[in-house]
C-alpha cells in the first residue's frame, strides 16, 4: 500500500484522522515531501521567504489494527528512494554556526549516480529519515520536535536496512514519517542536511513482548538507544541509562558490569543539536549484543 504525500501533517497528534487502517504485519510505501514542503524552487528562496506553518511535513498517519498503548512496533526500513535535487540553507541565528552567519543562503544540489553535487564536490549519499514517529498520548507535538514518541530525531542510523522500534502511546499507533535527507552528518549543525523528497518502503509489525520507554534502532552492526531532551547532557544521560537498563533486563549483567561493558565498547553519540529538543544515542556493537542474548539484536 502506498501512502501519498497528499496526506501531510505538521504535528504528531492522537486526534489526526488516519489515512489508512491496516493489519500487521504490513508492507507500506510512504511518499514524502522535503522538509520545506516543496516551497524552495530556486536559490532565491531563502529561509525568510518560507511559510513556517508548512515546514517539516510528515506523511500519514497510518492506524494499525489491534495495536494498543504499551505495545512496541518494529518499523523495518527496506528501501529509500530520494529525489533530485537536494536543498540546503544557511541563515542568521540558525544552527550552531548561526551567530556567525550574516546573510541567508540557499543551495540547490543536483543528485545523480549516488552523489550530491556540492559546488565542485561530489558527496556520497547516505539517505536517512529525519522525522518518523507515532502519536503522543498527551498534547500534539510538532513534527519538528523529537521526544519519546519519535518525531524529528534526525538520526543517521534510521536508514535502509535498519529497524526502528517505537513505543506506542495511543490505539493504532498512528505512524507518520517525512523529512528525508540524501546526506547528513551527525548533529545536523546547520539546521539542514541535504533535504529531499522521496519514498520509503517499510514493513511494520508488532514487537511482541517488548517494552520500551524511548525509541531504539538496530542497524546491521549496531544497537542504539535514542533519547531527546532539552539539553544534550540530559539526552546523553537518558540514552545511556536506557542502554544500561536494556542490558540488565535481557542479560545476567549487574548494573556495575553493564556500565563497565558499555564504557569499554559502547559509544555516546550525537544525533542532532538544532531541534527544540536535542537527540543523543548510545550505541553498542550488535555482535556483542547477540553474544549476550539481547533479543533486540536479532
Amino acid at each position: 500500500m502506498k501512502i501519498s504525500s497528499d496526506h501531510s501533517l505538521y504535528s504528531m497528534d492522537k486526534g489526526n484522522s488516519p489515512v489508512a487502517r491496516v493489519a500487521l504485519p504490513a508492507r507500506l510505501t510512504f511518499e514524502t515531501l522535503d522538509c520545506f514542503g516543496g516551497q524552495v524552487k530556486s536559490e532565491a528562496d531563502t529561509l525568510e521567504n518560507l511559510d513556517f506553518s508548512r515546514v517539516n511535513p510528515a506523511t500519514g498517519p497510518v492506524y494499525f489494527n489491534g495495536i494498543k498503548p504499551g505495545d512496541v512496533i518494529a518499523v523495518h526500513i527496506r528501501d529509500m528512494r530520494v529525489k533530485s535535487p537536494g536543498i540546503m540553507i544557511a541563515a542568521p541565528g540558525a544552527g550552531v554556526l548561526g551567530n556567525l552567519v550574516t546573510k541567508s543562503e540557499t543551495l540547490i544540489l543536483p543528485i545523480e549516480k549516488g552523489m550530491a553535487k556540492f559546488k565542485e564536490l561530489a558527496i556520497p549519499l547516505n539517505p536517512m529519515i529525519g522525522v518518523i514517529g507515532v502519536a503522543p498520548a498527551g498534547q500534539p507535538i510538532s513534527c519538528g520536535t523529537p521526544d519519546c514518541h519519535g518525531g524529528n530525531m534526525d538520526t543517521t542510523l534510521i536508514k535502509s536496512g535498519s529497524t526502528l522500534y517505537l513505543p506506542v502511546q495511543v490505539e493504532g499507533a498512528l505512524l507518520a514519517m517525512g523529512d528525508l535527507h540524501a546526506a547528513m552528518g551527525n548533529g545536523e549543525i546547520m539546521v539542514t542536511g541535504v533535504e529531499v523528497a522521496g519514498e520509503v518502503d517499510v514493513t511494520v509489525e508488532i514487537a511482541a513482548g517488548k517494552k520500551l520507554t524511548n525509541p531504539l534502532v538496530v542497524t546491521e552492526d549496531q544497537v542504539a538507544t535514542l533519547a531527546s531532551a532539552v539539553t544534550l547532557d540530559e539526552a546523553v544521560n537518558i540514552a545511556t541509562q536506557d542502554m544500561a537498563q536494556l542490558l540488565q533486563e535481557e542479560t545476567e549483567l549487574s548494573i556495575n558490569e553493564a556500565g563497565m561493558l558499555m564504557s569499554a565498547c559502547g559509544n555516546a553519540e550525537i544525533s542532532q543539536v538544532v531541534d527544540p529538543l536535542k537527540t543523543a544515542r548510545f550505541t553498542m556493537p550488535r555482535w556483542i549484543m547477540k553474544r549476550l542474548g539481547v533479543t533486540f539484536a536479532f
